[in-house]
């Protein structure tokens, strides 16, 4: 039976799946695809399934915040998905983040509305512990800039007094604001699955939150390499897994 949001079978997703937030990086990392289809289409849920390297993989894109981003999460669970990976970006919490530098969190802050229904904000947000530490061995195999850490997951996009709260979290050692992965950490931990997250940073810290996204949506040269390179962290990752599961 198809799922009511992704419309999605199980024969339609395979054990891995990135879950990219914008549609159209769905496309953009289809195209390291060695072959793949578009499955379905609908609202922000854009599906894809293919193969890279011989590694079979799924993706989803969840459109933004964590309300969305768990519709995905579940109904690719109950379609059989069992190892997922963000694909994302955010905005740096810490000077010395550049633009297109990867942060790859080992946990979240809970500042999201979609998690506290699950469960209360004393419960953590915390990567999966093996996919992370596989995705970081890959990232050192890779070369690729990027730094390990807490990051912080809201709600809010454009909100009052800003600077206020970035200079908090920033004395809190936290690295990035995105948001959904403290939404994603939070269900897969409760529902049994594994999810680690990738961030792309757009937006250097103190910088303008408008201009950074826009210089990202006009394809800024330091925020398409960056998203250039957690794309193939993702997919090397994966193939990583598949290969050691089939041995």
């Amino acid at each position: 039976m198809k799922q009511p949001h992704i419309l999605c079978s199980n024969e339609d997703i395979t054990e891995y799946v990135l879950l990219p937030g914008d549609p159209q990086r769905t496309l953009r990392t289809a195209a390291y695809l060695d072959e793949w289809q578009e499955i379905a289409y609908n609202r922000e849920f854009r599906s894809i399934k293919g193969l890279y390297k011989g590694a079979p993989v799924t993706i989803v894109s969840t459109g933004i915040g964590g309300a969305s981003a768990v519709i995905a999460l579940e109904e690719l669970i109950t379609c059989g998905g069992k190892y997922f990976i963000r694909i994302g970006s955010g905005g740096a919490v810490q000077p010395g983040i550049h633009i297109g530098d990867l942060i790859i969190p080992t946990a979240a802050v809970r500042e999201d509305g979609a998690s506290r229904m699950y469960v209360g904000e004393n419960y953590p947000a915390v990567a999966d512990f093996a996919l992370t530490h596989a995705i970081l061995e890959t990232c050192n195999v890779l070369k690729f800039p990027h730094f390990t850490g807490i990051v912080r997951s809201h709600d809010g996009f454009y909100m009052d007094e800003e600077d206020e709260k970035m200079s908090y979290w920033n004395k809190k050692g936290v690295l990035a604001s995105d948001m959904e992965t403290a939404a994603l950490f939070t269900v897969s931990q409760l529902r049994g699955v594994k999810t680690a997250s990738i961030l792309n940073n757009v937006v250097l810290y103190q910088g303008n939150i408008r201009e950074g996204i826009q210089a990202y949506v006009e394809e800024g040269k330091g925020a398409e390499a960056g998203e250039k390179r957690e794309i193939l962290l993702a997919l090397e990752t994966i193939r990583r897994l598949y290969r050691d599961q089939q041995e």
